[in-house]
């Protein structure tokens, strides 16, 4: 006992004696990690305060106890269960919301807007936030709305100015900055205007086929136990096809949602982290490089080789408890900014707080990185020979299986599995992150090997001196294009995917510069003013490049089971949203050019009551409904049920602003239910699509306008938005790829010295080293940066072609940025790490 208590003290000793004059280079080491540890402990620091500020303010998000809301108004049989909940409620409030055009008459400006009818005293926990505050209260009590701070903007408008809904305007109130559970992302896409339930009515945009949502809200008494109640009713209110949310529900969807946010975050850092872990792995097999002779030494005077293994475990570990402490000091720092990068999509103000638990997960796993990956190099300390004091370039014999170096291998990818796991939640999807992650690595380290196989073989011999020796640097010993060309490379392919594959997006959505594409839909256009909207898009030149009928209906049953049935059946994989939904179908006897026949045949034209009515559906919907050609559907049309058979499945090209449509009935079916009409013609100009629609919404109110280029617009915003905040977080891969890049310009500093020297003592000049040094970083830089977007436009066109089934056309001229900017930056670095190399005097080397 006492002998093992002297050898650990004699290990920590000789551990501490070896370091004193390696700290710098020691840390160097865990260096690299440090930013992968801050981004982790600042995700999870951010998630858990997140969590606790939607347990905190999950009544303020709903608004209220109970929630209750459907798409149809209730019948008598729901509106006296309505009643018997409002008798128990100590308030209640009635919301009934849809889509309109909204006209601001000073500036002539239309906008499609949600519209939101409020009677009550909602929200009945928080507040409308509006500018000024009392807005979300005293618009309720005149003829007056609070609008989305969103739209005020856009239509330079202000309080006190009136806005047009439907036949009636409204005095603007103030600015709506928020309402209960909204963001700022919802409110870029459809910005909402509150207005007074009494004044619906007047508005005139109450129509048949009308969408809208109904929405019940009630404050229950204190300690009413709204599980127990949601329990009674819920059964009740699915037959009348509405849904019920209390408190816990809300905080169960929000909490699962932004859980799911922050396990992609806590990958993307996590991926920053095996970034760092591969430049610990260099650097630590390029410190022991130098360390040999003293191991070798130690042999001599009698240590073992796992008594020099445990010296330098002793110091890794010290050193990597010392880079994750302040890893996760930084990350602490880091998560204040993270509710601002993220604060477009929250729904709650998030309060800074230290995670203490966030931050000891950190440190623990920072240590746990730093081991595992400086294992590999560290295991091959065991079998250095006593002959390095005699023979500098006495090569060890290899076994061919190192059973150890196995284990550790075995240890790592463990590791990475299992972490991926703990944020996945998916044995089988973690280990496809584990396979992208071994891929992308392997296929950069064999790029790496390529080239240093390929310069070595075609080694440019006719070449100018300075330039063959900043080549041959390229695979001479501790050479940096390994490792360069996996952290520069992989942090690089992160930016430059994220780059192509949004603007490929955006690519496919902007199509108004495409003369025969429309860009303008118009909707809600009821049977007895069709004539006249036609009319009025004929008198401003504009070609009709669609005109469809939409009848609204109802699945009620499928495949000789009702709805209710298919409800109650706890073992069905029919998703609810199937049967609960309300389709808006049309009817005709063609395809559209946005269509593609896959199976079956059209449906022909029905002409006697007794003809069988064939349809087509979608194939995503078939997939989703696990339908197939023959399948029996009912629907039900305004109370009328229709039995229906699947005729044909069509594919839809989404990437057309055109009408889409589930499912589309022959014709001679549904002429004669209540229906409404779609619209799409093409303007030429933005100002001539105002105009249009400014005499439509003066004519006809209830008819509402999809701009096309404003939707882009609002894409846009949404897609920078997403953008953002993905490149943040690829900029912990970035940043760290750098931090690897000096570590690794550092440590080859030692021998860059000697190299110097050597050259200097043979003649050459500073400038002739300074710009073979120069030279050498540049095709490092290049090489990396090149490898990363090479890989990049290759994962975006498998992502692009295979998973958004879209064209890959790139723009190309950007990644030139990348490519100079990622290579000016390691020149930079290389140049600056290496100022002292080209002013050490020659006789340095010589002395030593």
């Amino acid at each position: 006992m006492r002998k093992s208590q002297v050898n650990f003290r004699w290990l920590l000793l000789m551990a501490w004696r070896d370091s004193r004059r390696n700290w710098s280079r020691l840390f160097l080491f865990t260096s690299s990690i440090i930013l992968g540890i801050a981004a982790l402990v600042a995700i999870r620091s951010f998630g858990e305060n997140l969590k606790s500020d939607i347990e905190g303010q999950a009544k303020e998000l709903l608004g209220a106890d109970l929630l209750i809301n459907g798409r149809q108004k209730p019948d008598s049989t729901l509106q006296i269960l309505l009643d018997s909940i409002s008798q128990v409620s100590l308030a209640t409030a009635e919301e009934i919301s849809f889509a309109s055009m909204v006209y601001h008459p000073s500036t002539q400006s239309t906008r499609l807007a949600n519209i939101r009818a409020l009677e009550g005293d909602f929200p009945f926990y928080g507040a409308l936030e509006t500018l000024p505050l009392k807005a979300g209260a005293t618009f309720k009590q005149k003829q007056a709305a609070v609008v989305d701070q969103t739209l005020i903007i856009q239509f330079g408008a202000e309080a006190g100015q009136s806005m047009r809904v439907g036949k009636v305007a409204f005095e603007i109130e103030g600015e709506l900055l928020q309402a209960p559970g909204q963001n700022n992302i919802a409110s870029t896409v459809s910005p909402k205007v509150y207005i007074p339930m009494k004044y619906l009515s007047k508005t005139g945009l109450v129509q048949p086929g009308s969408r809208l949502l109904y929405r019940y809200y009630y404050k229950l008494p204190k300690g009413y136990d709204t599980e127990v109640l949601s329990k009674q009713i819920k059964d009740r209110l699915s037959k009348a096809e509405y849904s019920l949310t209390t408190v816990e529900d809300s905080k169960r969807n929000l909490g699962s949602a932004f859980e799911t946010l922050t396990r992609f975050l806590n990958l993307v850092a996590f991926i920053a982290l095996l970034l760092g872990c591969v430049g610990v792995a260099s650097a630590v097999q390029v410190y022991l490089k130098e360390k040999m002779n003293t191991v070798a030494i130690l042999r001599c005077l009698g240590a073992e080789g796992k008594h020099a293994f445990r010296i330098f475990l002793i110091q890794i570990l010290a050193i990597g408890f010392a880079g994750s402490v302040l890893g996760a000091l930084l990350g602490s720092g880091i998560q204040v900014l993270l509710p601002l990068v993220l604060a477009d999509f929250l729904p709650v103000a998030v309060n800074y707080s230290i995670s203490w638990f966030a931050v000891g997960q950190g440190i623990l796993l920072g240590v746990i990185v730093s081991v595992l990956f400086a294992l590999l190099p560290l295991l091959r300390v065991r079998s250095i020979s006593p002959l390095h004091t005699l023979r500098a370039s006495f090569e060890e014999k290899k076994n061919r299986l190192d059973v150890y170096q196995v284990f550790a291998y075995t240890l790592i990818l463990g590791f990475i599995y299992l972490f991926a796991y703990s944020q996945i939640k998916s044995w089988k999807e973690s280990a496809y992150f584990t396979a992208f992650i071994l891929l992308s690595l392997g296929i950069l380290g064999l790029v790496a090997r390529l080239l240093m196989w390929a310069v070595r073989r075609f080694f440019p011999v006719s070449w100018n001196y300075l330039w063959r020796q900043s080549i041959a640097n390229l695979y001479r010993p501790n050479n940096q294009t390994a490792i360069l060309i996996l952290t520069i490379g992989l942090g690089t392919g992160l930016i430059s995917t994220l780059y192509l594959i949004q603007e490929t997006l955006l690519t496919q959505i902007v199509i108004s510069d495409n003369n025969n594409q429309p860009n303008l839909i118009l909707f809600d256009i009821q049977t007895e003013q069709r004539e006249e909207v036609e009319k009025l898009v004929k008198k401003y030149k504009l070609p009709i490049k669609q005109q469809l009928p939409i009848v609204a209906m109802r699945l009620a049953e499928y495949k000789g089971r009702s709805r209710q049935a298919w409800l109650e059946d706890s073992s069905s994989s029919l998703p609810r949203d199937v049967l609960n939904r309300e389709y808006r179908i049309s009817y005709r006897d063609t395809l559209d050019d946005n269509e593609k026949l896959l199976e079956g045949t059209l449906g022909k034209p029905v002409s006697t009551a007794e003809d069988s009515i064939f349809i087509s559906i979608s194939d995503t919907h078939a997939q989703r409904m696990e339908a197939k050609i023959g399948d029996e559907i009912v629907f039900n049309v305004q109370g009328t049920p229709i039995r229906t058979y699947i005729g044909s499945i069509r594919k839809l090209d989404l990437t057309q602003f055109k009408t889409s449509f589930t499912f589309v009935f022959p014709s001679g079916v549904l002429e004669d239910a209540p229906q409404f009409y779609v619209l799409i013609t093409r303007t030429e100009s933005p100002e001539q699509s105002a105009q249009i629609q400014r005499t439509l919404i003066q004519k006809f109110p209830n008819v509402s306008a999809v701009d096309i280029g404003l939707i882009i617009a609002s894409v846009q915003k949404v897609l920078d938005k997403v953008s953002f905040v993905i490149q943040f977080m690829a900029l912990f891969s970035i940043f760290t790829g750098i931090l690897v890049l000096l570590a690794s310009v550092r440590i080859s500093k030692y021998q860059r010295v000697q190299e110097s020297v050597l050259l200097r003592t043979l003649g050459a000049r500073r400038g002739q080293i300074f710009w073979i040094n120069s030279l050498e970083y540049f095709f490092l830089g290049s090489l990396a940066s090149l490898t990363g977007i090479g890989l990049s436009v290759l994962a975006s066109w498998a992502l692009v072609m295979y998973i958004f089934e879209l064209s890959f056309t790139p723009n190309l001229l950007p990644l030139l940025g990348i490519f100079a900017f990622i290579t000016g930056l390691t020149v930079l670095i290389g140049l600056l790490n290496s100022r002292g190399v080209v002013s050490r005097p020659p006789l340095e080397v010589l002395r030593e």
